[in-house]
């Protein structure tokens, strides 16, 4: 007797499975003669998993770190509350006559971050103001709505400037190295030897009484008071680059040495071809997560020169600004300080703790 057919007749159905964990092949493929192995095989890579990438793994350990992804998710609900916030309180409300013209005004009116009402200083949070009002009768609400789209497009043109001139002088600087390193890098070093604070307040000291006139006449500054706000911004985004481009030069100097860049040198790639398509796409990460942990140092360089009168001015608004003029009443309404102290406070937080999983998800080996 053929052990062999015993074997087959005395075996369970299930077991003649292949055990390579895919599915049998198709019986149209068995009748037709076609080659099992070659089914099994294309079914195999059919049915495996993609190949992860290391931005993929980066992700992933960013999704993990659950203080970064909540930290993420408050800043979203500030820059939404920013740029909607505003419209829809604009439509919450009744219509009061006014103390002062005795005509009736609508929330349209008086939820506004510019509109005055002597006649309600110094109030309480209450239904028709809900973060009260301040010193001159301004709804400090409005104000703190303001104040975050102040805040937000400052930090994002200051930081416009520093990936730009961080990337350029970093790379040209790392790539090239000789005499062209050494003249960037001595002009960084001297950069980062001047204080930025005392920069900032000579800048604006000799040039604030003229940008009231260089830009009084575009309408979001004009309105906004934050026509030395831009030479404060220029001041801020000056003195924040030599950091970004010392990082961006010690990656170009590692990535210029790898096989890759030998690689393109030898298929006859130019240095400026090399510098746009391999270079700068690797250095991505990295400007990302300087880029993130700069940002916070921009809002309280922001808040800073404007608490200093430096910055935005009435009618216009920004947390600095806030902050500035709830200390005159600190003891007598704590709330118009220590509502734009805690928002300021949260948003440096949240950024800072964004920052550090961005480093953490990108660069694991920042932990050792």
């Amino acid at each position: 007797m053929d052990t062999r057919d015993k074997g087959s007749e005395l075996a369970p159905a299930e077991n003649m499975a292949p055990q390579t964990g895919t599915a049998a092949p198709p019986l149209d493929l068995l009748e037709a003669g076609g080659d099992i192995t070659a089914a099994a095989a294309s079914l195999s890579i059919k049915n495996a998993p993609k190949a992860s990438s290391p931005f993929r793994d980066s992700l992933k350990r960013l999704t993990r770190d659950k203080r970064a992804m909540i930290s993420l998710w408050v800043l979203i609900f500030f820059i939404v509350l920013a740029i909607v916030g505003p419209y829809i309180y604009h439509v919450i409300g009744s219509t009061y006559n006014s103390d002062l013209t005795g005509e009736p005004i609508g929330p349209s009116v008086y939820h506004t971050f510019a509109h005055q009402e002597v006649t309600h200083a110094d109030e309480n949070p209450s239904a028709r103001y809900w973060m009260g009002t301040d010193g001159l009768g301004r709804d400090m609400l409005a104000r703190m709505f303001q104040g975050l789209n102040v805040s937000i497009v400052i930090a994002f043109l200051v930081e416009v400037v520093d990936i730009l001139l961080g990337i350029t002088i970093g790379v040209l600087a790392g790539y090239y190295g000789g005499w062209i390193d050494q003249l960037l890098a001595r002009f960084t070093d001297l950069m980062f030897a001047f204080p930025s604070l005392l920069f900032i307040i000579l800048l604006v000291g000799l040039f604030g009484p003229q940008a009231d006139q260089w830009f009084g006449n575009i309408p979001f500054i004009k309105d906004t008071g934050s026509a030395r706000l831009v030479i404060g911004s220029a001041a801020i985004a000056f003195t924040v680059w030599p950091l970004m481009a010392r990082y961006v030069r010690g990656q170009t100097l590692q990535l210029k040495e790898q096989q890759f860049i030998e690689a393109a040198r030898t298929s006859g790639s130019s240095n400026t071809q090399i510098i746009l398509r391999h270079i700068i796409p690797n250095l991505f990460s990295l400007v990302f997560i300087a880029s993130t942990l700069n940002v916070s140092n921009t809002i309280i360089g922001e808040a800073g020169i404007s608490l200093l009168g430096l910055g935005v001015v009435s009618p216009g608004s920004s947390i600095g600004l806030m902050i500035s003029d709830g200390l005159e009443v600190a003891t007598i309404h704590p709330w118009e300080v220590l509502f734009p102290t805690i928002i300021l406070t949260i948003i440096v937080l949240c950024i800072s703790f964004l920052g550090d999983g961005l480093r953490d998800a990108f660069d694991p080996r920042s932990k050792d």
